[in-house]
Order: structure tokens, then sequence, then C-alpha cells
């Protein structure tokens, strides 16, 4: 079992760079039949990679629920797969196998560290990917959700107001509301409806008044999750707001201040909250506190040197030592196990999918996509850098999840929306170039 095991961890990271590999060389192919043949070996690497992660954890726990959950993921991969293709013959499918390949990365560590939030996190995923496969036929046909501004500040604020009135305090913040026993985090929803706000908005116009409504709505947004202590999230948004007004105005002016009043706004959060101020201090020198703010941090570092560059093997460490290893500190967790080589493999796929956003916002002609592409680009773009920053100790903890990898069904139901959502402006981008190519054919 132990020979199995050391033997393991070099096979994963031969797996997950073959696979990385493939995404950075799919671009530069320009033959279809060539990208066909990167799409299916890393599929064939995404399947490989699943069920040599679940049999490792079968034969050292014996739980006769980790081969039913392999089965269960490994058909959610097949009917994903097919159900793009079929329903959606121009959507992209890299990005697809990227969503894929990090759910897959996650469920591994999440069984590993917690069965029975694994299979949730299965059954969540599961669910949210069917609601997703009704998204990009509505971006593609629905004209009308340019116009529905308002609507999308009005759903955001009163999602958070809700949160901020009814949620229990958990971790010195308020972060979600229990509805018949399902507990949801709105402000990941509220992520999609403000980029969706800023986007109509800013698309009308980028004149002053247009960008102060813009800034006074998604303050609004900000100031709400501050008061609810939610100062992760609050900075998703705000940056968030910065990136959209910056790529929609032009206007150096605009992010210049906006970031002035974002340190601003840190300092009085230092101040005002305790909560900031002990997880600045243990950021500082968690060795100094260890015994309390500094303990998670610091068993993170341990898990991430411990593993080394090429882990400890799948099975092998000690990643329950960290407090909410599944949720915050999966990264760390990943490390332990997986290795740093592994890793930064993750930390590329997170990256290439985060490219093939910003090339559709590059490539979209409608105003209003555009701007949500940017958006949502920015938004998980940011909460990888958070995620990360925050166990590396780079940077202040946040409470932000890995997006896809982490625990976590509100977080996990979002991304996967989002992604559908860029995958209907994929399709609405090739729409584009035929009714162009179509225009041109008829002038000629």
């Amino acid at each position: 079992m132990n020979l199995l095991t050391q033997l393991s961890k070099y096979f994963f990271i031969f797996l997950i760079l073959l696979f990385t590999l493939r995404d950075y060389t799919y671009l530069a192919r320009k033959k279809e039949e060539k990208r066909r043949k990167i799409l299916h070996g890393q599929i064939f690497i995404l399947y490989v990679f699943e069920i040599f992660g679940f049999l490792i954890i079968y034969v050292h726990t014996q739980e006769i629920l980790v081969p039913v959950l392999l089965v269960g993921i490994l058909a959610y991969d097949a009917l994903t797969l097919a159900g793009y293709r079929l329903l959606y013959p121009k959507s992209s499918m890299l990005l697809v196998n990227n969503m894929l390949m990090l759910l897959g990365i996650g469920f591994i560590m999440i069984a590993r560290l917690n069965l029975s939030q694994a299979l949730k996190q299965f059954v969540i995923a599961a669910g949210g990917t069917v609601i997703a496969f009704l998204i990009p036929v509505i971006i593609r046909r629905l004209r009308v959700l340019e116009r529905l501004t308002w609507l999308y500040a009005a759903l955001g604020l009163l999602a958070l107001a809700g949160v901020l009135a009814l949620a229990a305090v958990s971790g010195g913040a308020k972060l979600s509301v229990t509805v018949g026993g399902v507990t949801i985090q709105f402000s990941e929803l509220v992520k999609i409806t403000l980029v969706f706000f800023m986007a109509a908005k800013l698309a009308q116009s980028t004149s002053f008044r247009s960008v102060a409504v813009t800034t006074v709505i998604a303050a609004l947004h900000v100031i709400i999750l501050v008061l609810s202590t939610d100062l992760g999230t609050a900075l998703v948004f705000f940056i968030t707001y910065v990136v959209v007004v910056f790529v929609a105005a032009h206007n150096v002016l605009y992010p210049i201040a906006g970031l002035s009043g974002g340190v601003l706004a840190s300092i009085a959060a230092y101040f005002l909250f305790g909560h900031v101020r002990q997880r600045v201090t243990a950021w500082k020198d968690p060795f100094a506190v260890y015994a309390n703010e500094g303990y998670q941090i610091v068993q993170g570092l341990f898990a991430i040197g411990a593993g080394g560059w090429f882990g400890m093997g799948l099975m092998n460490g000690a990643p329950k030592t960290i407090p909410v290893a599944s949720k915050d500190y999966i990264f760390a967790a990943i490390c332990e196990e997986f290795g740093a080589v592994f890793c930064i493999a993750l930390i590329l796929i997170c990256m290439n999918t985060f490219l093939l956003i910003v090339n559709i916002s590059m490539q979209i002609r409608n105003r209003f996509y555009k701007l949500v592409a940017v958006g949502l680009g920015t938004e998980y773009a940011f909460q990888v850098f958070l995620t990360i920053g925050g166990v590396t100790k780079f940077i202040p903890l946040t409470g932000i999840t890995l997006p896809l990898v982490a625990y976590g069904g509100s977080s996990v139901i979002s991304t996967i929306i989002m992604l559908a959502i860029v995958q209907g402006m994929y399709m609405l981008r090739e729409d584009e170039g035929e009714e162009l190519e179509r225009l041109q054919r008829y002038a000629g």
C-alpha cells in the first residue's frame, strides 16, 4: 500500500502536467482535427486521474461509498461532455474540460478529507450543471437581458440585505441563510447580478453621471457586505467594480480614485473590526499567536512545507490537522499530498480558464456581454488569487474559497453558472463571426 501511494504521487503529477500542457497548446493548433485530439486526450486524462484517485482512497479506507461516488462522478463527466456537444456544438469544450478537471481534483481531495462532504459536493455540482445547461440558450436568444439593469441591482441588494438581517454569525461574519435545512450563501449569486448590473448600466453610457450611479449601487453592495463583516466577498466586488469601470470608460482616473478609496476603506476596516486586526496580526507573525489566531496559518504552512515539490502521496499526509481544510485551506491540503509541482499546474489550469474568458471578452462585439465577460473573469481570477495568496501567507486571510475545488455548495453552483454564461457568450461570438462572414460574402 505504501509503495502504491509513493508511486501514485508521481503519476498524478504526470497526468496534471500532461493535461496542463494540452491546455496551452490547444489554441496554437489551427486544424480542427488536432484540436479534437487534444480535447479527447484531456478527457482520457481526466478519467484516469479520477479513477486512480478514488482507487487510492478506497484501498486505504475500504469504504463502499467511495466506488459508488466514483461511478457517479464518471457518469456526471460523461453526461456533461455529451450534453455540451449535443446541445451546444459551438461551445468551448476546452472550458468544459477545465471545469471538470478542477471539480475532479476537488472531489478527490474532499473525499479524502470527508466522504460525506464529497457526496454533497457531487450532488450540488450535478444539480448546478443541470441548471447551467439552460443558461447558454438564454444568453444567445434573450436580448432583453441588456435592459434589466435595475432588476439586477434590486435582486442583489435585497439578497444581501436579507443575509444581513437573517443570517447567524459564523466565523465572525454573516455569510449564509438556512432555508428548509439548505444553507445558501447569497453573496455567491450576487456576484453574477452585480456584474450584469454594471455591464448593463455602462453599456448604455459611460458619462460621469452613469459612472456615478454605477458607483453608488456597487458601493451599497460593498457596504452591506462590510456590515455583515463578509470582507473577502466585499473585496472581490470592489476590485471587479474598478476593473469593469476602467474597461468601460477607458479613464485612468476612475481606477485611481477607486483604489485610493479602497485603501482608505481597508484602513478603516482595520480599526473598526476586531477580527480584521486579528487576521492582520496572524498574517504578520502567525507563530507569535500560534495557539489562537495563527494556528490555521501555521498548520497550512507546515502542510505546504511537508509536501515539498512532489507531495507525500494521497492519503499519506495529515491535512485533517488544518482547520476547515476542505474549504478555505484546501490548497494547503492539496500541496501536502500532491506537492508543489502539482499545485503549480493547478494554478496554470485556473489561469488558462481566466485567459479563455478574457479571450472571449476581447473578441465579442456586443458591448454588454463584453463587460459581463470582463466582470466574471475578474471575479474568478481575483478569487483564485485571494485563496492561494492567503494560504501561502502572501496576503492576509479573507475566507474566500478556491472556485470549483473547495467544498461549498453556493460557490460551486455560482461558478458553474458563471462558466455557463461564458459559454453562452462564446457561442454568441461564434454567431457574430458567422454573421460577419455572410455580410462580407454578400458585399463581395
